[in-house]
């Protein structure tokens, strides 16, 4: 597994999640606060795009919107 870390302010998480699933071979996304306590987390199988993804992202975007600045944590498949 490969790791990768953002930091991105609030109102650009959702967007930058999105750049990352459309290039592919990601696993699992975490959004951490600036205190590093996890506010969102979930996986990605394979086969899960589109309209499966859009509770995760709105969950997400509704999280956000609190936070002002955050890190995305990326798992991804070599």
């Amino acid at each position: 597994m490969k790791k990768q870390e953002f930091k991105v302010s609030g109102e650009d998480v959702v967007n930058k999640v999105r750049q990352l699933i459309k290039e592919g071979n990601i696993r699992r996304v975490s959004v951490k606060n600036e205190a590093g306590k996890t506010v969102a987390e979930f996986p990605l199988t394979v086969g899960v795009v589109g309209a499966a993804l859009l509770p995760a992202l709105a969950a997400l975007g509704a999280a956000a919107a609190l936070l002002t600045n955050c890190t995305i944590v990326v798992e991804k498949r070599r």
